[in-house]
């Protein structure tokens, strides 16, 4: 009898959240202009899938014997300084009047084919959305094993068609100092920005996340659109996307802008390479009660498989 090979980060059915546990997605199944023009622009192997929320999670993304965080811990327990600096601040500040939908982003830079889109478009322009199960592990030493919905980047990319120029992809978030009132500080360099290399971009695990729980993002999350690299910290995820640019050098990203010797550009989840001001050997676990405790960090976050190829003769203590 034929077993398939589970994958490393795949878990048994019964440690998945149940399919009746996930909602549907608000109204964006409509007639696009814009997004049915950018469909025809894909590869035939790129489009199929209808948008809307799937109703079972991708089989291939599962987790090795580990549990979704709750989603009050999810949606309640945030780093997104753009509205302060504490972890609830985000969902109480987030949530006073900033509007994130609808939402255009911006695809340029070095690519063949610059767009705009409003979110909904060109989630329907690539074929609709998946859900999949990644660890998010924080620069912080915390982590958590977050259900999220959307799409790979490498559709997207696949769809702008970098330039052969192009090495590396910058992301810009969102700048409103009108309604965020932290962005009117000048302790940042706003708007927040990260970036990834080509070849970072176009791994599988490499994903743009629009929802999490089967729902949309909420506004803390980094609505309507954000980066998930599940082997780097979660500070290279960045949030309310309004840009994506494809460069040829490699881009400036806040965190490293301003701490280069505690944040770098790879950032990927390293336990041998500590934080100049704490261990990343261990990490504490969000959402799993007084008993979970903390756990010994993974290498690559536990994606070693999957991504290792890619820091291939890169000193990693130095890269970090």
């Amino acid at each position: 009898m034929y077993l398939p090979k589970r994958r490393s980060w795949e878990l048994p059915d019964s440690a998945l959240t149940p399919e009746g546990h996930y909602l549907q997605r608000r109204e964006f199944l409509r007639t696009l202009g814009l997004g049915l023009a950018a469909t025809a622009l894909l590869p035939a192997s790129l489009r199929g899938a209808s948008s809307g929320f799937p109703g079972s999670l991708n089989p291939s993304f599962k987790l090795d014997g580990v549990k979704l965080t709750p989603l009050e811990s999810v949606t309640g327990y945030n780093n997104f300084y753009e509205w302060g600096l504490s972890k609830d601040a985000p969902s109480k500040l987030a949530n006073q009047g900033w509007k994130t939908e609808p939402w255009t982003i911006e695809i340029g830079g070095l690519c063949e084919k610059p767009a705009k889109f409003e979110v909904n478009d060109l989630i329907k322009a690539l074929g609709g959305i998946e859900q999949r199960n990644y660890r998010h592990r924080c620069v912080e030493a915390w982590s958590m094993v977050v259900p999220w919905d959307g799409f790979p980047l490498a559709k997207l990319i696949a769809l702008a068609q970098p330039k052969a120029e192009a090495k590396f992809i910058q992301f810009t978030s969102f700048f409103d100092p009108k309604i965020c009132e932290a962005q009117r500080s000048k302790n940042y360099p706003w708007p927040y920005t990260e970036g990834l290399t080509i070849a970072e971009a176009t791994n599988e695990l490499a994903f743009l996340a629009t929802g999490i729980y089967g729902k949309p993002l909420r506004n803390q999350n980094g609505a309507p659109i954000r980066l998930v690299a599940p082997w780097k910290y979660g500070f290279k995820g960045a949030k309310s996307l309004a840009k994506i640019d494809f460069v040829a050098a490699q881009p400036k990203t806040l965190w490293n802008e301003m701490a280069p010797d505690e944040y770098g550009f790879y950032a990927n989840v390293n336990p041998e390479v500590d934080h100049p001001r704490w261990s990343q050997a261990n990490e504490r676990i969000i959402g799993g009660g007084f008993f979970a405790g903390k756990k010994p960090t993974l290498k690559f976050n536990g994606y070693e498989k999957e991504v290792g190829s890619l820091y291939a003769g890169l000193d990693l203590r130095k890269n970090f």
